[in-house]
């Protein structure tokens, strides 16, 4: 699919490989194959980018993150973390503390993100997949956190993520274990939605990705702030108040709530604004 007209332009990443498969879709491609896409600071950096772009981009409702070769991603450059631990470089400095650290995997935002899991998400990788709103994994795709066999610690913002994913327990077990498991595993503990076959893997997230496109841009966004704060706050009602005090007024001050109740009475299909949201 051509490139969407969209102000400002994307970002022009090496790390990233952007496409737009798809009305309203972004497929988001790590490609650093030769180190299974482990993303050196400057990887972050572009992703960080990338993701406040997309969401302040009207012409785009959703995104699918994927890798190219045998894995999604195996997380930080741990050659790189390696190195920025010698004594002369400040701690601040420091590759888990640089700004645009957990890119994703802390990342809020307003629109949501699919993973099509192709294979091995190990450490930050599969801390990207915690915190994805839909995963669609290959067979033989693989997760893990394997930090505690590092001397690190899955910081990137998983940890209470994972907690309210799959509970207490199974959290306990994937992280201070460092053990990895399947993709089968994976969905039965609830962290996969759906498991094909390795040639599906990025197809299949599209479909999702592009079904969710066809629906208000306005309602997905407010949708998903009222799943996100349930998710992440402790008290229900208070989640629903803030979902309504804030998306919920804006949706019903543009246009698109308007078209879609007009399209449902004269019985067509409707046809959405950007959103304002």
């Amino acid at each position: 699919m051509t490139t969407p007209t969209t102000t400002p332009p994307p970002p022009t990443p090496t790390f990233l490989k952007l496409s737009f498969p798809a009305p309203r879709v972004l497929l988001i491609r790590m490609d650093r194959p030769s180190a299974l896409n482990a993303m050196s600071t400057t990887g972050q950096w572009e992703m960080h980018a990338v993701w406040q772009w997309f969401d302040t981009e009207p012409n785009l409702s959703i995104a699918v993150l994927t890798g190219t070769g045998r894995a999604f991603s195996a997380g930080a450059d741990l050659k790189e973390w390696s190195n920025s631990m010698n004594d002369d470089v400040d701690a601040k400095d420091r590759m888990g503390n640089a700004p645009a650290f957990k890119p994703l995997s802390r990342r809020l935002g307003k629109k949501p993100v699919i993973a099509a899991v192709n294979g091995l998400a190990m450490g930050g990788g599969c801390e990207f997949v915690v915190n994805c709103d839909i995963v669609v994994a290959s067979e033989d795709a693989v997760f893990g956190l394997p930090e505690v066999k590092r001397g690190v610690a899955p910081i990137g913002g998983c940890l209470p993520r994972l907690i309210r994913t799959v509970g207490l327990q199974r959290a306990s077990e994937f992280a201070l274990l460092g053990d990895p498991i399947t993709a089968q595993k994976a969905y039965e503990w609830g962290m996969v939605n759906k498991v094909v076959r390795k040639e599906e893997v990025v197809s299949e997230a599209v479909r999702y990705a592009a079904a969710i496109a066809r629906n208000s841009p306005d309602a997905i966004i407010c949708t998903r702030a009222g799943i996100r704060q349930g998710w992440e706050s402790a008290a229900v009602e208070r989640a629903v108040d803030v979902t309504l005090e804030g998306p919920w007024v804006e949706l019903q001050r543009g246009e698109n709530i308007r078209e879609g109740l007009r399209a449902f009475g004269e019985k067509r299909v409707p046809v959405w604004k950007e959103s304002k949201l």
